[in-house]
């Protein structure tokens, strides 16, 4: 069997550059399903003066220019302010000429690489221009977000109707597909994120660590408005009225999404409260905080390689994600859960298929920064059940969220997708 993933064009996979959680994903994954199938992964050419390295043999990576399809998006832009006619459901990012030339090439790449099936991330647009040149190829549109429920119906129905399977990492976001389009229901599927369990592991020195006074609480992700970081930071004041010498860290880049990828597709009203950070409010809300008296207390720790990050988790006493959006998964409560931290999260989308309530955290309702502080603080002032939780969220990512529980999820789907082709599940080859 030959499989192609296609990435986002935004995203880079050039290893060790990984520069989102669908490219990590990518990586893991394909380097894992080439011991059973030919793998290629197709993401943009990178930046200009990279060198190709041969570093996974077992994948062939193949990269494509943008530039066109970048002047292209600028030109689409321009002409979309000037119109003035801008529909929320039918934003630029899904139109079919966004990053056309970029499918266009893939498709027919693909034609003279003979897949039996492509894979393609979140770009519904995507499919009409690798079907037209494939006709025979089956086609995995894969969701990583509620875009198919948010945008205009009958395009997105036109375009699903091409599909021959549609993947999400989560029942939440499965379960939005099928209600909005019951005619697809049955070829929507749900294949869980994972996290490589050997890397996202606790150590001797983190349990040794956990007994000192000062606690340590942790956020990983965008430091941006929908993940909730303002419901934290007001949590955070009033945990430390009571435990005055714990420490905040937040870690992942600061950046406002674009306001029509985020509030303009929602109609959750939390979530349109969050346009009042836009369009340019959130630096200096955040420059608040920077400077307010607990400033000492508050990390911004920006963006940090895989290697240190696995070293914040194993230093944290408890893991924090309020966010304000419904997510569709939420890979870094899985990456502290895998490190033995007791999580606390909002009753946001998937949080709740990832956690287990009073067993490996605690849950709270989104947008509530009193609930936040008393779950953290019921926490903190708990050890046993922090040490209790920590385990049993271990032996959670053990049993549902690993990468290699991913991949062979993947290939029954695929099987059953393309049942006379041979899946050699015992090969050995890397």
């Amino acid at each position: 069997m030959k499989i192609a993933f296609v990435s986002q064009p935004g995203d880079i996979i050039a290893p060790p550059k990984l520069e989102s959680s669908i490219a990590i994903w990518t990586y893991e994954v394909a380097r894992r399903l080439a011991q059973f199938a030919d793998v290629i992964v197709y993401a943009k050419y990178p930046k200009k003066g990279w060198v190709k390295q041969n570093y996974d043999a077992s994948v062939c990576y193949r990269y494509i220019s943008i530039s066109i399809d970048e002047r292209l998006v600028k030109l689409l832009k321009l002409l979309e302010q000037l119109s003035g006619n801008h529909n929320p459901k039918q934003p630029l990012f899904s139109s079919r000429l966004y990053y056309s030339v970029y499918a266009l090439q893939i498709a027919k790449d693909l034609r003279k690489q003979q897949c039996d099936i492509v894979h393609i991330f979140n770009s519904s647009q995507f499919i009409p221009i690798i079907r037209s040149f494939n006709p025979n190829i089956k086609i995995v549109l894969h969701m990583h977000c509620e875009w198919l429920s948010q945008l205009e119906r009958t395009m997105i129905a036109n375009r699903l109707n091409q599909a021959d399977l549609v993947l999400s990492c989560s029942e939440y976001i499965s379960g939005k597909i099928r209600q909005t389009f019951p005619k697809f229901a049955d070829r929507c599927q749900t294949v869980y994120n994972g996290v490589d369990i050997k890397k996202f592991c606790p150590t001797d020195e983190q349990i040794k660590n956990k007994t000192n006074k000062t606690k340590k609480l942790l956020f990983v992700g965008r430091i941006s408005p929908e993940k909730g970081i303002h419901i934290l930071l007001e949590a955070f004041e009033k945990v430390i009225e009571r435990y005055p010498e714990t420490q905040l860290e937040l870690v992942g880049f600061t950046q406002l999404i674009p306001y029509e990828l985020i509030v303009a597709l929602s109609d959750d009203p939390l979530v349109t409260k969050l346009a009042s950070f836009y369009p340019d409010k959130w630096m200096s809300y955040l420059s608040q905080w920077q400077n307010s008296s607990i400033a000492n207390q508050i990390s911004f720790i920006g963006s940090v390689p895989n290697s240190e990050l696995v070293d914040r988790y194993q230093n944290a006493d408890v893991f924090v994600f309020p966010s304000v959006v419904n997510e569709a998964f939420g890979i870094p409560i899985i990456e502290a859960m895998a490190t033995e931290v007791p999580v606390v999260v909002s009753r946001s989308g998937a949080f709740e298929e990832v956690v287990e309530e009073g067993k490996t955290g605690l849950i709270v309702e989104r947008d509530d920064a009193d609930a936040l502080a008393e779950a953290i603080l019921q926490l903190l002032a708990d050890e046993q059940t922090r040490k209790t939780m920590a385990k049993a969220g271990r032996e959670r990512v053990v049993a549902l969220f690993t990468y290699d529980k991913v991949v062979e999820n993947l290939l029954y789907q695929y099987k059953n997708l393309c049942p006379r082709e041979q899946i050699n599940v015992t090969s050995d080859r890397a």
